[in-house]
């Protein structure tokens, strides 16, 4: 069982107390004081391990299995004895271009908060030891716990959504501003990479709206009506990372159509070009294939300057079809 805690604590007016072996222990104590509540942190528990710690707590088995299986999209459900609440962190990976994202679970109930996390980018870590740090908000409760593990992951939406800003300027300036002699053949590849990784995340950032619109603006069971100013401060930053992300998306789609066009448009000039030689070189070969015919009676045949003549007037006219073509553009 302690593999699966990260940490575990009461918190008895915001002051922080090491909690005892037996969760049922600690969390009555909590609940006996009146001022304090129990914060177990877990990470990626089996179901027979979670078992004992849903028991205890008497948390819904529908949130127990979505717990389990992770995988969830994030949302706010109210059960009878606890609140449920999915987050996804997620953490950029600048050297490999990727957006990898975890998953985060918070129940909270009466005086007790069990947190479990699957995957990376979950900052509990730091987020208790803020926490801790701030005794006058813990002495909130809960709900405290709450609040600052949803501010810290919408508050990384928005660094990230910064870093993809750098690194699609970057790749815009590739699509508009080429390298001369650089390689663009996997440059496509390149943006449509970078479209999944914003879909990535608007996969963590767009469901997440509504539970934090209903934080913020109703009565939720499990949280003080207090709170209701500071999460509708997440909300307000929650609106700024999907407003960027939504930009991010658009400009990316903007970019693969602008590299599309500009490959439409450099085939349609090399083919302009190769049509351009082909019919240079298709002179020549018409009047070199005229007098290689086995015919008597041919001009300029019996002129001592018939053959120079000929030359003459072939690379005239390769000439005059070459300053055509360079007049035009195709050249």
């Amino acid at each position: 069982m302690r593999a699966m805690i990260v940490d575990c604590a009461i918190y008895r007016e915001g002051r922080r107390t090491d909690c005892a072996e037996d969760f049922s222990t600690a969390l009555g104590q909590a609940r006996a004081s009146g001022d304090a509540f129990l914060w177990i942190g877990l990470h990626e528990p089996t179901a027979r391990e979670f078992d004992h710690v849903s028991a205890e707590f008497g948390l819904h088995p529908l949130a127990v299995e979505d717990a389990l299986k992770a995988h969830q999209r994030p949302k706010l459900e109210v059960y009878d004895d606890s609140l449920f609440m999915v987050l996804k962190p997620i953490v950029y990976d600048e050297a490999a271009d990727t957006i990898d994202s975890g998953e985060l679970m918070l129940f909270v109930g009466d005086a007790f908060v069990v947190t479990v996390r699957h995957g990376v980018g979950a900052p509990l870590a730091a987020v208790r030891r803020r926490l801790e740090a701030d005794p006058e908000v813990l002495r909130q409760g809960p709900t405290a716990v709450l609040y600052a593990v949803s501010d810290a992951v919408v508050d990384h939406y928005i660094d990230v959504a910064s870093e993809l800003h750098l690194d699609l300027e970057a790749l815009e300036a590739e699509v508009f501003e080429p390298t001369p002699g650089g390689d663009t053949r996997h440059t496509a590849g390149r943006i449509y990479n970078f479209k999944r990784q914003v879909l990535e995340f608007r996969r963590a950032t767009i469901p997440l709206a509504a539970p934090m619109t209903r934080l913020a603006g109703a009565a939720v069971p499990f949280v003080h009506e207090e709170a209701q100013p500071f999460f509708r401060d997440v909300s307000d930053h929650l609106t700024r990372a999907n407003e960027n992300v939504e930009g991010l998306d658009r400009l990316v789609s903007d970019i693969l159509s602008a590299h599309l066009a500009q490959t439409g448009v450099r085939q349609n000039d090399d083919m302009r070009k190769i049509s351009a030689w082909a019919a240079m070189a298709a002179v020549p070969t018409m009047i070199a294939g005229v007098y290689g015919m086995n015919f008597e009676h041919m001009p300029e045949l019996k002129h001592t300057w018939g053959y120079p003549a000929v030359v003459l007037l072939m690379v005239g006219l390769v000439y005059g079809l070459y300053r055509l073509f360079k007049r035009r553009g195709w050249l």
